[in-house]
């Protein structure tokens, strides 16, 4: 189970792929993620390096999310 700030980081980070990611930045499966920084809620920095340090980060983006009905 995710504990709350790991929780609130996750959809940060998927957003923050996805926002980076387009045809020519995209990763292959295994490739490593450039490190990035996003402001969290509550004003602080969170570096995806800072997470890695504490075991797998698994990226689930949900592609249709943002398409109308």
């Amino acid at each position: 189970m995710l504990g709350r700030g790991l929780a609130r980081v996750v959809p940060l980070v998927t957003l923050a792929v996805m926002a980076l990611a387009g045809p020519a930045l995209a990763l292959d499966v295994g490739q490593k993620a450039p490190d990035f920084t996003l402001n969290a809620p509550g004003g602080k920095q969170v570096k995806l390096a800072d997470l890695l340090g504490k075991g797998p980060i698994v990226l689930y983006t949900f592609i249709g999310a943002f398409n109308g009905p």
